[in-house]
C-alpha cells in the first residue's frame, strides 16, 4: 500500500512518535510525505520515505495529485485544529472522499486505520485499484 504522511507544524512530533510506535507495520508499505514531516519520520524510524516539497512549497498539492491519480491508498494528515488556515486539510480530505481513500486527521483515527492495515482490512484497495504499482 502507498501511504501518505502530512502534519502541521504543531503535530509533527506526534507524527514522529506515531510512526515510531507503528514502525513494524509501516515498514511493509511504501511511504511518501511532505518534506519536513517525511525527513523527521525517516530520521527517527529509519523507514524509507519518498519526500515531496514542504507543504508551504506545494507538497500537499503534490500528494493531492497522487490521490487524484489513485496512487495513494491511505492518508494520515495530523492537523492542528487551532490553525487558522486549513485549506490543505480541506483539499486533501475532499480528494480522499472523492476517490474513497481512507483518511485520518488525528492520532486516534490513524491508529484504527493502521491496525486495520495490519489485519488486512484495507486489502480491498488492491481489488479496487489493481493497476497501481506493487
Amino acid at each position: 500500500m502507498n501511504i501518505a504522511l502530512l502534519a502541521h507544524d504543531g503535530k509533527k512530533e506526534l507524527m514522529v512518535q506515531f510512526c515510531i510506535a507503528y514502525c513494524g507495520i509501516l515498514a511493509g508499505h511504501d511511504i511518501c510525505a511532505t518534506g519536513t514531516t517525511g525527513k523527521l519520520v525517516s530520521e527517527a524510524t529509519g523507514l524509507p520515505v519518498t519526500l515531496y516539497l514542504s507543504s508551504a512549497q506545494g507538497g500537499a498539492q503534490q500528494i493531492g495529485a497522487r490521490i487524484a491519480y489513485n496512487e495513494i491508498d491511505l492518508v494520515l494528515f495530523f492537523c492542528d485544529p487551532d490553525k487558522e488556515n486549513t485549506r490543505d486539510v480541506d483539499s486533501i480530505s475532499r480528494l480522499c472522499d472523492r476517490y474513497s481513500i481512507p483518511f485520518a486527521s488525528n492520532v486516534a483515527t490513524a491508529e484504527v486505520l493502521v491496525q486495520g492495515l495490519r489485519r488486512g482490512d484495507l486489502d480491498w484497495r488492491d481489488i479496487v485499484n489493481p493497476k497501481k504499482n506493487k
